[in-house]
Parts: structure tokens; sequence; C-alpha cells
């Protein structure tokens, strides 16, 4: 990997840290964009340079900007927050490669279903203590029992936007 990053423990920076969704909704027509508020998780870079970790998202901090949609998007049709209330992404393998960027694969789960994803994702040095992880990754929400599409309104796969700050914790790492 291009940028050097230091063996150890590393927190997620839940401040300067965003997950985003976009979808397509009204037959293509209109895409719905949300951000989740709340995201915490930690990993571990290994000596070969190699990483492990995970992410959470609060499925109930997702925010679309209209509360109705937002009310509905938390129920049983969708992430069901009552009986799920967090996505998790455990990352089982992080590899590096060249110009920057790293391999990740891992397990997302959404409503107690877990599927494997792997995905591409660029790292950058945020000053001497602080990378950050930058992906775009698809999923098929179908796959994770979110089958809701009134009148064949939704289409395609939803894409994820994250960026993921993380400080080195140098005292857990010693």
């Amino acid at each position: 990997m291009s940028v050097a990053v230091e063996t150890g423990r590393w927190q997620l920076d839940r401040t300067r840290s965003t997950v985003a969704l976009r979808h397509k909704t009204i037959w293509g027509l209109v895409t719905v964009n949300g951000t989740f508020a709340a995201v915490s998780g930690g990993g571990e870079v290994h000596p070969d340079g190699s990483a492990s970790g995970n992410v959470t998202l609060d499925s109930a901090s997702l925010d679309t900007k209209h509360a109705k949609r937002d009310k509905h998007l938390r129920s049983a049709d969708f992430f069901d927050v009552d009986n799920h209330p967090a996505v998790t992404f455990a990352v089982r393998s992080a590899v590096p490669g060249a110009d920057g960027t790293v391999q990740v694969a891992g397990e997302l789960t959404v409503r107690g279903i877990s599927r494997p994803q792997s995905f591409p994702a660029t790292v950058t040095r945020d000053g001497s203590d602080a990378l950050t992880l930058s992906a775009e990754l698809t999923v098929d929400r179908g796959e994770f029992g979110m089958g809701w599409n009134q009148l064949g309104m939704l289409r395609g796969l939803t894409t994820v936007t994250a960026t993921l700050r993380f400080t080195h914790d140098a005292e857990a790492s010693a």
C-alpha cells in the first residue's frame, strides 16, 4: 500500500465519518438519499499490512429528510429497527493494493441476515495519527428481507457511500 499505516488498534471517529445511501424510487424517476447519523466501529492493522474490524450503524438514525418516509424505513417493511437496531459490517480482511487502495471483504448484517460483501476502498492519510477510508458499494436490499415494493416503484440496487475516518489508538497498540 502506498499509504503507510501503523500496526495496532484504530478507532472510528464518529464525528468525522459518514455512511449514506441512495436508491431509485417512483419507477427510477426519483433518487432517495439518506444518511446514518450514528456510526461507530474500530479495527486493527496487522503486521503484514492487512486489517480487520467492524462498523456499526444505528438503523434508527437513518435520515432522508422526510419524516414519513423515515418512519416507514424504520418499520418491519425495511430495517425493522424494533427487532434489529443495528446494521453491521464485520471486516474479515482488508488487503493493501496499489496506489492507496485496499480490497475489503467481510460480512454485512441487516435485519439479522448476513451476506458476504467485497469492495475496493481508497485510503488517504489524514495527519500523523489518522486515516480516511472511502468506499462505494452496491447492496441488493432483497437479500436482506427488504422486499416491500408497492406497485413496483423501487428499482435496482441501493448504493452505499462510506467515508470513515479512523484515529490510531497508540495506547491500545502499545
